[in-house]
């Protein structure tokens, strides 16, 4: 009798010995049921953590495999995908952290909302978008964009760790040039650049007339 889970031989139609598919182990079976206490544990560990985490920093304070962790993390997401679950896995700045799903986000995000968002003017937030569709671009290009001198707003979103001097333009004077910081795709929930909103025809032809 031919053992569940193994090769059983077996004969086709001109009694050629062939292998059937093995069927799944039960042993198999109760792995992936075991699994459910490891992701409970990277559960924990993305909820205590308030920085995205990546797959080897989690291994790290979990104490279990790289691989371990990656199945772990998709048995989570196979569970906050219910209708009933309010929070999901979101890769931001390369690493897993639990964010609100958007349509939640939305009915809780003015009293849930980053604190640091509220204190940013609307020409913090204007200089800011600028700097994140046009980097690496200089305080001249800002206020060519603008029609005003940036220099406020740039040593605002400085000291807030939103953007970042990231070198010096090849022209006279050498002036220096600004760019966005992890911090930033973390304040909006990015896990790069490529992901910001596309610009409309009128926005992205009023960036251009400024390089």
């Amino acid at each position: 009798m031919p053992v569940q889970g193994s090769v059983e031989a077996v004969k086709d139609e001109d009694g050629v010995a062939t292998e059937a598919a093995a069927e799944p182990t039960e042993d198999a079976e109760s792995m992936y049921v075991n699994l459910e206490k490891e992701a409970a544990l990277v559960e924990a560990v993305l909820f205590l953590e308030s920085d995205p985490m990546p797959v080897e920093s989690i291994a790290t304070i979990s104490e279990l495999s790289k691989d371990v962790v990656a199945e772990c993390i998709d048995l989570l997401k196979e569970k906050y995908a219910a209708e009933n679950s309010g929070i999901e896995l979101t890769m931001i700045t390369g690493g897993w952290t639990l964010t609100p799903k958007r349509d939640v986000w939305e009915v809780l995000k003015e009293r849930y909302g980053n604190k640091n968002a509220g204190k940013l003017s609307r020409s913090a937030m204007e200089t800011l978008s600028i700097i994140a569709y046009k980097q690496p671009i200089t305080r001249a290009e800002i206020e060519a964009i603008r029609g005003v001198p940036p220099d406020n707003m740039i040593r605002t979103l400085v000291e807030r760790e939103l953007i970042r001097e990231v070198g010096k333009k090849d022209a006279p004077g050498r002036p220096s040039q600004f760019g966005t910081t992890k911090e930033f795709l973390k304040f909006f929930g990015l896990n790069s650049i490529a992901e910001l909103p596309q610009l409309d025809e009128k926005e992205s032809e009023r960036f251009e007339l400024a390089r």
